[in-house]
């Protein structure tokens, strides 16, 4: 039983993070009682802040900015880690660098374009949360992104050559601005088999209905 779900999402998200992992849970849920379903996740590329420079930013200073004060990022930072707990953790002290993540995105979409199975897509989807929201990395630096990449299974200096180019970039660049054109506002948002939006780093409980419908 085939079941595509379309996530428009941003590495640098914590809801993206945290609805990833919802849906992952719904997604067990559903395996448990439905073996034979056949789930395919792609994944579409958005920007939360597109005018971040290549290099990156500093990252405190960018949220002070953003949300008026240490006070009021302290709280968001509360809030999140409190959402995403306990299955979804945050090492916000561990990130000094609000990256660009244009390149990851395109890394992204080079491991999809290229077929790779299911479960390489997955990791790399993890990999690059991981790195951002655990680790503290920049997921915008070329050779962190061939680490991670690597680590993947795929090949260092393939994957290096592809960042150093400009290959691809017009495609992804595109295909964020037409999930924006299509109404999408905000992120993570899902779209299951084609005729189902979910909105929102949802419930466990509430994916799993969705996906259910979906199904229908």
């Amino acid at each position: 039983m085939p079941l595509n779900i379309d996530i428009v999402s941003d590495f640098v998200c914590p809801w993206c993070f945290i609805g990833k992992a919802r849906l992952q849970g719904a997604l067990d849920d559903l395996r448990a009682q439905r073996p034979e379903l056949d789930v395919r996740i792609n994944w579409l590329p958005y920007f939360l802040n597109p005018d971040t420079p290549p290099a990156g930013e500093p990252y405190r200073a960018f949220l002070e900015a953003k949300f008026g004060g240490a006070k009021q990022v302290d709280a968001m930072h509360a809030r999140v880690a409190e959402a995403g707990a306990p299955d979804v953790s945050f090492a916000f002290e561990r990130m000094t660098i609000r990256p660009n993540t244009l390149r990851a995105h395109r890394l992204m979409y080079r491991a999809q374009a290229q077929g790779r199975r299911q479960t390489q897509i997955a990791a790399l989807a993890d990999a690059l949360f991981a790195a951002h929201f655990l680790e503290g990395r920049n997921i915008g630096d070329i050779d962190t992104l061939a680490d991670i990449a690597t680590a993947c299974g795929d090949k260092t200096d393939a994957v290096r050559a592809y960042l150093e180019s400009d290959a691809d970039t017009a495609v992804v660049q595109r295909m964020a601005a037409q999930v924006q054109q299509q109404g999408v506002t905000g992120v993570p948002f899902f779209i299951l088999n084609r005729k189902l939006a979910v909105s929102g780093a949802q419930s466990v409980a509430a994916m799993g209905a969705a996906l259910l419908q979906a199904l229908e």
